[in-house]
Order: C-alpha cells, then sequence, then structure tokens
C-alpha cells in the first residue's frame, strides 16, 4: 500500500491512510519516525544525567507525537521521552500504539552525533507504558543512531511475559 507522509505543524506529522499494526511499516515510514524524533532531540532537558534522549510515537489515527526527556531535581518527577511523547498523545484521545522511535545518548543534544552512540533503548517504566497502549505482537520499537541505522523489536520481545490492560477484566 502507498502511504502520504503529511506535515501538520513543525513536529506534527500524519501518515495517510492510518496504519493499524507495525507489520505495515515502511522503510519511509521508520526513517519519518526516527527524523522527527531527531528533531525534537534538542528540546530535551538533562542538566542532571547529561543523557538527551527523544522519541516519535505513531498512533492507529495517523497521527506521530514526540516528546524528549524532561528531568527534575527531584529525580522521580523526571519524565522519559517515550512517556512524555505516549502521554501527550493520551491526553488528545489517542489510545492505540502502533510504533515508537528512540534516540539519544549522552550530551547527544545535536542529533547529528547520534551516530557515535549506542541505540537508546526505553526503561522499564516506558516498556510498561507503551504495554499499556499497544497489542506487543504487532507494536514496533525502533531504536536508532540515524534514519538507516537502527534496531527494531516487537514490544512482546522488549517486554516478554508482560502484563496488560486484559490482564485486569473480569470474568
Amino acid at each position: 500500500m502507498k502511504y502520504n507522509i503529511r506535515k501538520k505543524e513543525e513536529y506534527s506529522l500524519a501518515v495517510s491512510p492510518p496504519i493499524t499494526s507495525g507489520d505495515d511499516l515502511t522503510d519511509e515510514i521508520k526513517a519519518c519516525l526516527i527524523e522527527q524524533a531527531m528533531g525534537v532531540l534538542k528540546n530535551s532537558y538533562a542538566p542532571y544525567s547529561h543523557y538527551n534522549v527523544a522519541a516519535a510515537a505513531l498512533f492507529s489515527s495517523g497521527k506521530i507525537y514526540t516528546g524528549a526527556n524532561i528531568e527534575s531535581a527531584a529525580f522521580t518527577a523526571t519524565v522519559c521521552a517515550e512517556r512524555n511523547a505516549i502521554h501527550h498523545a493520551a491526553a488528545m484521545g489517542e489510545r492505540k500504539l502502533i510504533a515508537i522511535a528512540i534516540v539519544g545518548g549522552p550530551d547527544s543534544d545535536d542529533a547529528g552525533d547520534l551516530a557515535r552512540h549506542d541505540y537508546c533503548t526505553p526503561c522499564g517504566i516506558c516498556r510498561q507504558v507503551m504495554r499499556d497502549f499497544a497489542d506487543p505482537h504487532e507494536m514496533r520499537v525502533i531504536c536508532a543512531r540515524s534514519a538507516d541505522d537502527y534496531k527494531e523489536w516487537t514490544l512482546e520481545e522488549m517486554l516478554p511475559e508482560s502484563f496488560g490492560p486484559e490482564d485486569l477484566e473480569e470474568e
């Protein structure tokens, strides 16, 4: 299928027709997600860890939401880039996460500098939040150093034997 990617605002893209599964991601869409994440990396606020991270999350509506990590001197108030993007999407009514691209590394506010770092993978809390909004068999996690240098997993591979919303349903 042919997909159209259109820019809505500076950090807002939409893919049409909407994608229903991570199985349908094209190389072009993956590159777009990575580039969107790289574009907001400069917005990371990491004065304590000096580890800058950004993410771009694609939802079933076709909209892409971005986020960057925001640290706090009270460390427990820190928000990871992945949760920042997902929570923004959820606040806008989104409920089905299809894929997320993550970029980052130590003192990486220059997105062009990512190639010298390893792939930035999501923490356990972010993996659990992804699980709340995704089918773990279909959702894709893309950890990148550039648009053509990335690793990709299903959420199930990153969070095996996970606990999700269906585990709380009453019979």
